[in-house]
C-alpha cells in the first residue's frame, strides 16, 4: 500500500538528548545554567564595548557583534528545549521547525563571517601597523558586518525556502534537541536531492571561504611574527591573535565533528555532545576566553559593574 502523502502535518517531534526521566531535572538544569551564563557573560561583552568609549576599536566593535550572535544563537534552540522538558513534552510545529532551521543557519552563518572578519583585522593590526587606522576605518568596518548579515540571511533564507517544498509522510522524530537540518530533510518522502546538492554547495562555499580567509590571514600573521627580532616582541603580537585563535578552533573543530561525520552517526551520542559543544559551550565561553586574556575588557567590565 502506498504512504499517503500528507504536507499538512503540523508537528514534529524532538526526541532531545536522553528519554531517561530520571535525567530530565538533571539536564534541564545543566542546560539553563550554562544558558544564563551564555546570555549574562555576553551581554556584558556587548554591553561594556557598548558604553566605554575606551573599547570604541575595530577589535572590539567585531568582538560585540559577536556576543550578540552568540546570545540570538544559543536563544534559537535552548529555550524551546527546557520548554519542552518543564512541560514533559517533546513537541515542535511544523512552522517552528522550520524557523529554528533558519535562524540557526542565519547566526551559525554570521558566527562563521564575523571569525573571519577579526581575522582580517588580526592581519591588518599585525602586517600593517602603520596602516591600521586607515586600512580598520568605521565605514570599512560597519560594510564588513552589514555583508556578513546579508549573506547569512540570504543562505538561511534559500535553505529554509527549499525545506517548504519537502513533504512528509508521517510525523517525523528528529533524534536532536533541535530542528538539525539533515535530519528534517532525510525525513521528507519526497526527493531531495536538490536540497542535499544546495546543503553541500552552500556550506562549502559559506563555510569554506571564510575559514580560508582565517588560513590564509594566519600565515601572513605568522610570517610577520617570525621576522619580529625580539622575544618580547613576538609574545605581545601572538597574544593579540590568542583568544581569536582560541575561538576559532573551538567553533570549527566542533562543527566539523558534527557535519563531516558520515549519515548514520547523525544520532548518535557523540553527534548530539558535539552539537551540543558548538551551540551551547562555544558561546558560553567566548565571553571568558576573551576577557580573561585582554586588560581592556577586564578594565570595562570593572568600570561597567562599578568594581
Amino acid at each position: 500500500m502506498e504512504p499517503v502523502n500528507d504536507t499538512h502535518i503540523s508537528e514534529f517531534f524532538l526526541l532531545g538528548i536522553s528519554n531517561e526521566p530520571e535525567l530530565q531535572p538533571l539536564i534541564f538544569g545543566l542546560f539553563l545554567s550554562m544558558y544564563l551564563i551564555t546570555v549574562f557573560g555576553n551581554l556584558l561583552i556587548f554591553l561594556a564595548v557598548s558604553l566605554d568609549s575606551h573599547l570604541h576599536a575595530p577589535m572590539y566593535f567585531f568582538l560585540s557583534n559577536l556576543s550578540f550572535v552568540d546570545i540570538c544563537f544559543t536563544s534559537t534552540t535552548i529555550p524551546k528545549m527546557l520548554w519542552n522538558i518543564q512541560k514533559q513534552s517533546k513537541g515542535i510545529s511544523y512552522g517552528g521547525c522550520n524557523s529554528q532551521i533558519y535562524f540557526l543557519l542565519l547566526f551559525a552563518g554570521l558566527d562563521d563571517f564575523l571569525l573571519a572578519v577579526m581575522a582580517y583585522d588580526r592581519f591588518v593590526a599585525i602586517c600593517h601597523p602603520l596602516h591600521y587606522t586607515v586600512i580598520m576605518n568605521p565605514r570599512l568596518c560597519g560594510l564588513l558586518v552589514l555583508l556578513s548579515w546579508l549573506v547569512s540571511v540570504l543562505n538561511s533564507l534559500v535553505l529554509t525556502l527549499l525545506m517548504l517544498r519537502l513533504s512528509f509522510c508521517r510525523v517525523l522524530e528528529i533524534p536532536h534537541f533541535f530542528c538539525e537540518l539533515n535530519q528534517v530533510v532525510r525525513g521528507a518522502c519526497c526527493d531531495t536531492s536538490l536540497n542535499d546538492v544546495m546543503v553541500y554547495v552552500e556550506s562549502g562555499l559559506l563555510g569554506g571561504v571564510p575559514f580560508i580567509g582565517i588560513l590564509y590571514s594566519y600565515s601572513k600573521i605568522i610570517s610577520a611574527i617570525r621576522g619580529i627580532s625580539s622575544a618580547r616582541g613576538k609574545y605581545k603580537a601572538f597574544s593579540t591573535c590568542a583568544s581569536h585563535l582560541s575561538v576559532v578552533a573551538l567553533f570549527y573543530c566542533t562543527v566539523l565533528a558534527v557535519y563531516l561525520s558520515p549519515a548514520d552517526t547523525h544520532s548518535s551520542f557523540s553527534s548530539i555532545t558535539s552539537s551540543v559543544m558548538y551551540n551551547v559551550a562555544t558561546p558560553m565561553l567566548n565571553p571568558f576566553i576573551y576577557s580573561l586574556r585582554n586588560k581592556d575588557i577586564k578594565g570595562a567590565l570593572k568600570r561597567f559593574i562599578g568594581l
